[in-house]
């Protein structure tokens, strides 16, 4: 069941001027409930322009954002509400760090919603819990954090308004490759433990293939493909052609394939090529004892 589908979506930058840019053409897709999502493109191909689209932070040009089949801008005046069911992380969240402590960051989305003191605190424990902050860090400034902590409280503080579809636009970025580990396995317990639904922007095709269920392609605006990350993955050829490169494993595979070995179709992660050559291991040895 789709949670946000986007009906024939435009959006054009500065209309009617010299510098009138379309960044989005078209684009009709649907956001799977109780998934993760990987929006991929090169640079300049619209995701950050789709996603501010999502929660109304930008309004579309043509065409409708739908979320649980109504929408967003049917009611303008309620669009604020749209804003908390549907939680946006933006790239850096954690150079919009202000207060003085973690406690109060993470409060502050809530304390927007008009929520009591004590329902507060209760949701900015639980978006700790959920995104791997120790307690004791709630009390100290969160500039004092490492940059992927900073970056946790970030989007603890967008988790904490209990969003219904959490929107993050290159969550791992300038982390180093144990920090993005970090916070892309936070994202994917969150979404298991939570079930909410969960799109992630990244330029990584090894990140998108390991952590995201289904995955949708832009190039230049509009939306070359979408579908399970295996059936995306498996169009080589397609993603090369909009300069997008498959994951190194599955060009690993590829390799092996034409030297003769019977690797699999449509492996795109590490965990599914070990498994494919322990299989292969095993049958080899079996037939090796059948001789013996």
């Amino acid at each position: 069941m789709s949670k946000i589908t986007l009906e024939n979506i435009s959006y054009v930058y500065s209309p009617g001027t010299p510098f009138e840019m379309h960044a989005l053409e078209g684009i009709n897709l649907n956001i799977r409930e109780n998934a993760i999502t990987g929006l991929i493109g090169h640079t300049g191909s619209g995701k950050s322009t789709l996603v501010q689209l999502l929660n109304g932070l930008t309004r579309p040009t043509s065409g409708r954002v739908l979320l649980d089949g109504k929408d967003i801008w049917q009611e303008p005046k309620k669009i604020k509400q749209v804003r908390f069911r549907v939680g946006l992380v933006m790239q850096y969240p954690e150079y919009q760090l202000f207060e003085e402590t973690v406690r109060a960051d993470i409060a502050f989305g809530p304390k927007n919603m008009g929520l009591s003191a004590q329902e507060i605190a209760e949701r900015v424990s639980e978006a700790a819990l959920l995104t791997g902050l120790d307690e004791s860090l709630l009390d100290h400034s969160p500039f004092d954090l490492s940059g992927g902590q900073k970056r946790r409280v970030a989007i603890a503080g967008v988790i904490a308004m209990r969003p219904e579809v959490l929107v993050l636009d290159e969550p791992a970025a300038g982390l180093d490759p144990r920090g993005r580990d970090t916070i892309l396995n936070m994202l994917r317990d969150y979404q298991q433990k939570t079930g909410a639904t969960v799109m992630i922007v990244s330029h990584s095709m090894e990140d998108m293939a390991r952590f995201c269920d289904d995955i949708i392609v832009l190039a230049h605006g509009k939306l070359v493909m979408q579908g399970r990350g295996h059936e995306v993955f498996a169009r080589s050829r397609e993603l090369s052609d909009v300069g997008l490169n498959i994951p190194e494993i599955s060009r690993l595979c590829l390799m092996l394939r034409e030297r003769g070995i019977p690797m699999d179709d449509g492996i795109f992660t590490v965990e599914q090529a070990e498994q494919c050559l322990l299989r292969l291991l095993e049958s080899r040895e079996q037939r090796t004892e059948g001789y013996v």
